[in-house]
């Protein structure tokens, strides 16, 4: 990416001077497991996996850099086989010194302007009743890109085998109806 598309980049999705968006690269993997681990929300996976996610699902995933080009954010998603126009949005989380400025809805905003060139049209996530953070995320997501929200419990508590689990309640946004983020965006 060019200086001037960078900056093109940063003043359409509000990214401060700082950070930038980038695919993330296997190498990524460790950094990105750590901010899931300290992130304290979400279910953390296997180390081996961010590596894998790194490589295999790196078109459909997007990590944020600070200036050392360390990633501070991530999203880590995929496109469902049998729905390709919808992405499936699995992780989340911003590094605690990065949160409050609205990183998370820029990594999202990012992530799904770049894959719906693809033909993605919607996304689906899953959140559990408990985490009001994502709830605000993707709702306000929705909001942004005109967009309907669908809600349904996707898998109940019971379903997990490791104990009390939260329900995943499934959220369907779309079809979205602005890839671009508004300019009333808080």
């Amino acid at each position: 990416m060019t200086a001037a598309q960078a900056d093109l980049v940063r003043s359409e999705l509000d990214l401060p001077e700082d950070l930038t968006l980038d695919t993330p690269r296997v190498e990524d993997g460790a950094a990105i497991w750590r901010i899931a681990r300290d992130s304290k929300a979400l279910d953390l996976n296997s180390s081996y996996s961010y590596l894998l996610w790194c490589r295999d699902f790196a078109a459909t995933s997007v990590v944020a850099r600070d200036a050392d080009g360390g990633p501070v954010g991530f999203i880590t998603g995929y496109v469902r086989p049998e729905r390709p126009e919808t992405l499936v949005v699995w992780q989340v989380a911003v590094d605690h010194a990065r949160r409050g400025r609205g990183l998370a809805a820029t990594l999202l905003d990012g992530l799904v302007k770049r894959v719906a060139a693809t033909g993605v049209r919607g996304i689906e996530t899953t959140i559990t009743p408990d985490n009001t953070a994502s709830n605000r995320l993707f709702t306000s997501f929705a909001e942004r890109h005109q967009a309907p929200v669908e809600r349904e419990v996707l898998f109940h508590g019971g379903l997990f085998p490791d104990g009390a689990h939260e329900p995943e309640v499934l959220y369907r946004i779309g079809p979205l109806g602005s890839l671009g983020p508004s300019p009333d965006r808080t």
